[in-house]
């Protein structure tokens, strides 16, 4: 691995291509913060595939374009007199400064003892409290302000529950989140015999809502689970479909049965049995 020095001179060296190609390539000349933000949705969409893949190549790979976005957007804005990537840089270590009281007192705690945080669950507790003060003009934020509302609906209610979950508004314990699921698990089922497309949808969203609820209280991550899910039934597909074709056939001419077959076929190549 690279010094700390060694690793501030390749950030220096990116920069210098980055403010090269700025003057030097049309491309790289024209963009403008509305061109290119459609391009880091992408970049880190990509980053979050190669994160679930683990292979460290591929995630060195999409770090690097989602961190040539981050230089593009301060260089722009350098451009402009608004602030640099050193101001960035800086003001992210205020604030990682600012919200880890229990590792760098604040100077008006100098005769004090730290914040006694011993868990990761208290320092995101602390996080959250200390982030709800850092509101325009010195007023508290509220407890969901910080929730990007473009977030893709999964991941936003998981943000939403773990936020409201530090200010305290939680289940008593892990058995009454299930009580929830199953009174949701009820009321969706009755809205579907009543053929309400509308109250069905809403019933749906409650239900979902709770099943995220679980994943939280377990600590469990509902977006990569789902994901997880998405990846291993399109392996399982595919399967049928690469069998269908060996026999001639599409796939969906294929008895159910003989579908089900190959579905249980493709699980046992998944788990290496050797008796299929």
């Amino acid at each position: 691995m690279h010094t700390p020095e060694e690793q501030a001179k390749a950030f220096s060296r990116l920069l210098d291509v980055l403010a090269t190609l700025r003057v030097k390539c049309p491309w790289d000349r024209k963009q403008t913060n509305e061109s290119l933000r459609p391009n880091t949705i992408e970049e880190t969409y990509e980053l979050s595939d190669a994160l679930l893949s683990g292979r460290p190549e591929a995630i060195r790979e999409e770090l690097g374009d989602v961190l040539l976005h981050i230089c593009f957007y301060a260089l722009m804005a350098s451009e402009k007199g608004q602030f640099d990537i050193a101001d960035v840089c800086d003001k992210l270590r205020e604030k990682l400064v600012y919200r880890h009281p229990h590792v760098y007192p604040p100077a008006e705690m100098a005769n004090a003892a730290a914040p006694t945080v011993q868990t990761a669950d208290q320092v995101s507790d602390q996080w959250e409290r200390l982030k709800q003060h850092e509101g325009k003009a010195g007023k508290p934020k509220g407890v969901l302000a910080g929730v990007p509302t473009a977030l893709p609906a999964l991941i936003k209610a998981a943000r939403i529950q773990e936020k409201v979950a530090h200010a305290g508004f939680d289940w008593p314990d892990k058995e009454a989140v299930w009580g929830k699921v199953k009174e949701e698990i009820g009321e969706f089922e009755a809205e579907l015999s009543h053929a309400d497309r509308d109250r069905a949808e809403a019933e749906l969203g409650d239900l979902l809502f709770s099943l995220i609820g679980v994943a939280r209280v377990y600590k469990l991550d509902p977006d990569t689970a789902l994901e997880r899910t998405n990846r291993k039934f399109t392996r399982r597909f595919a399967y049928i479909e690469e069998e269908a074709e060996r026999r001639g056939v599409p796939a969906s001419e294929l008895p159910r049965d003989e579908k089900e077959r190959l579905w249980e076929e493709a699980k046992a190549h998944e788990r290496g049995d050797d008796a299929q």
